[in-house]
């Protein structure tokens, strides 16, 4: 299966129609480390919203933290702006497990009590171990466990897929 070609820009596009839906008119953006910050980032700017994205590590709740650590990029967790009571939509590139989301929702509630929260992903790839589904996914993908997705974005801004 590495003969797998995804668009990231054509799927950044389907995102772009498909966020505004469940942002609602005072919906904060949040992008879970690092290709989904990147995704908040773009998208705060091309829906022209004021302020600043939200990023958010899920560093410090994983369930693997004693095997992985602090994650070798070192983004942590900036909130802009108060939780209490937001409406959050949550950003990511690709949604596996489950796990990742389940320690970026601990972290969330560390900040406060949103009034809701909604995940928005390019990818779904299904192979789910927790019981989390995207409000939103640009695309739904089978991968072998085996395999990686991950998104990257080159010196102009633009994503691209790779498939390992």
């Amino acid at each position: 299966m590495s003969d797998l070609r995804l668009d990231a820009e054509a799927l950044y596009r389907e995102l772009l129609r498909g966020v505004p839906a469940l942002r609602g008119p005072a919906g904060r953006l949040v992008g879970i480390t690092s290709g989904g910050a990147w995704l908040a980032q773009r998208l705060q700017q091309d829906l022209g919203l004021h302020g600043e994205a939200g990023t958010i590590s899920s560093s410090m709740h994983r369930d693997d933290f004693a095997q992985r650590g602090l994650s070798a990029s070192g983004a942590q967790t900036s909130l802009p702006f108060d939780v209490e009571g937001a409406h959050i939509v949550l950003l990511d590139d690709v949604l596996y497990t489950g796990r990742t989301l389940r320690a970026v929702l601990n972290e969330l509630f560390d900040y406060g009590r949103p009034a809701s929260v909604k995940l928005a992903v390019l990818v779904d790839r299904g192979g789910r171990e927790l019981p989390v589904q995207a409000d939103f996914a640009a695309a739904r993908v089978a991968l072998p466990g085996d395999q990686s997705l991950q998104l990257a974005r080159d010196d102009q801004g633009r994503f691209s897929f790779q498939v390992n």
